[in-house]
């Protein structure tokens, strides 16, 4: 056992250092998951893909090692919408509540799941928890039309653990890559996930694809999943691993969003929340147009 083999080919820098295979990769964090390896190796680990950073063949190892040892959700009668939500508000409300929330309301299970890798930030549970929608401690069936959510460290404390690295050693880890391609379910689902930087876009369209996913990908709001409400970004999709673009960016961006509060705190963002479901203030177009890609994909599962 060790992973020190491993760190030898991952850890000779930008240039020396050679990928994994996806057995290698699933080995090496299925070590990790089962509390076999060192906090020194581990955060050798982090430290040495940091620098290489991850390939597509490496992700879908790592995901094959949680999805075979995590705690999974079961079949749901629709398609289980997922959320990741790993990154909270920093200078504008996070949205990813509102959007669950509104895709429940179209009759769809929602799942968000996540936790806090970064101090000072809101985050996705808190809002839910000011809209007085508990947190799960174990999966459970979720019925269409709800919305659940639940801390990473009840899938798996080990890959919380992981994550939790980054406010150790100052830098994000595989599993924040990881996390935001992970549907912790066994039944079909599609998963809603969002990158920061454009060059992952490619990297997590080549994981989904060679995984056979159902996906919708686009830039989101601070790392989160929801779309910037003053923007129409970039939309691309994938069914059983298949890519298709549904919609180029579009320029410009709002003056304002009606109604968005300019404080970022839980409870102002949960006001805020209420007040869209409740007609008192306009969805926001950027959103309405998000859930409209959702319901199509949807549409197009259950019509296959």
């Amino acid at each position: 056992m060790g992973i020190s083999h491993y760190i030898k080919e991952i850890g000779r820098g930008a240039r020396g250092a050679k990928a994994l295979t996806r057995a290698q990769a699933a080995d090496l964090l299925g070590q990790l998951l089962d509390g076999h390896i060192s906090d020194l190796e581990i955060g050798a680990f982090c430290v040495a893909m940091r620098i290489k950073g991850e390939s597509a063949e490496e992700m879908c190892g790592l995901l094959d090692a949680v999805l075979a040892r995590a705690a999974l959700f079961p079949p749901t009668a629709r398609p289980l919408i997922v959320l990741p939500s790993y990154n909270g508000a920093r200078k504008l409300p996070v949205l990813t509540p509102l959007l669950a929330l509104l895709l429940a309301r179209q009759g769809l299970p929602v799942l968000v799941h996540g936790m806090r890798t970064e101090e000072r930030r809101v985050l996705t549970s808190e809002v839910l928890q000011a809209l007085n929608i508990p947190a799960l401690t174990a999966p459970e069936t979720i019925a269409n039309g709800t919305v659940a959510h639940i801390d990473t460290a009840q899938l798996h404390p080990a890959l919380a653990r992981l994550l939790a690295v980054r406010q150790v050693i100052g830098l994000r880890t595989p599993g924040h890559s990881l996390v935001k391609l992970l549907a912790p379910c066994q039944g079909p689902a599609l998963l809603l996930t969002s990158y920061t930087h454009p060059e992952y876009a490619a990297l997590m369209q080549e994981v989904l694809a060679a995984r056979g996913a159902h996906a919708l990908l686009s830039r989101g709001l601070e790392g989160e999943v929801a779309c910037d409400p003053r923007r129409q970004p970039r939309y691309d999709a994938l069914l059983a691993g298949v890519h298709q673009v549904l919609a180029e960016q579009q320029p410009g961006t709002a003056a304002e969003v009606p109604g968005l509060p300019t404080a970022i705190d839980a409870q102002s963002t949960a006001h805020y929340t209420r007040a869209v479901l409740a007609g008192a203030l306009p969805v926001p177009p950027a959103l309405a147009q998000q859930v409209a890609h959702v319901c199509a994909l949807v549409a197009q599962l259950e019509a296959a």
